[in-house]
């Protein structure tokens, strides 16, 4: 279970990614829908945030964070819940299958999943996110490399 402390704390960390790190985010919008998505390395993690949300902190391990966004009635953008699913693969072609594992904490909603890497290897994300409640999925196709720290 997630207390709310280290919850806040790795949405914040998310957050704070998002805005400092604007080659490893990015977001596409799918008219009243945007798809947020962050990569980072597991290392960026504190060991009790790792453990806490029960992922792995190790050089050659990525974190791909996925968050659904709506617009409000004052047109800004609210998380909501729904389903994400993709694959990974690197320059020779070699594809791994995503284990995205959503998230709550109060209003928040995203989806996290991790993924191995070389340091300095380009990295492929195939995504799909669906709403909850719609039918079409939202593809994304974006691509980062990590260096291991």
């Amino acid at each position: 279970m997630i207390t709310r402390s280290v919850s806040a704390f790795l949405l914040a960390f998310c957050s704070l990614l998002l805005a400092s790190l604007p080659a490893a985010a990015g977001e596409k919008d799918f008219g009243d829908y945007q798809v947020h998505w962050s990569v980072f390395p597991s290392t960026f993690l504190s060991p009790e945030v790792a453990q806490a949300n029960d992922l792995t902190r190790s050089r050659g391990i990525g974190i791909v964070n996925i968050s659904i966004m709506k617009e409000d009635e004052n047109g800004q953008p609210q998380p909501v819940n729904g389903q994400v699913e993709g694959k990974v693969s690197n320059d020779i072609q070699q594809v791994k299958f995503l284990a995205f594992r959503r998230i709550q904490e109060g209003d928040a909603v995203y989806f996290i999943a991790q993924y191995q890497y070389s340091s300095g290897e380009l990295m492929t994300f195939n995504v799909e996110a669906r709403p909850r409640g719609q039918n079409e999925a939202m593809p994304l196709r974006f691509t980062h490399t990590l260096f291991s720290d």
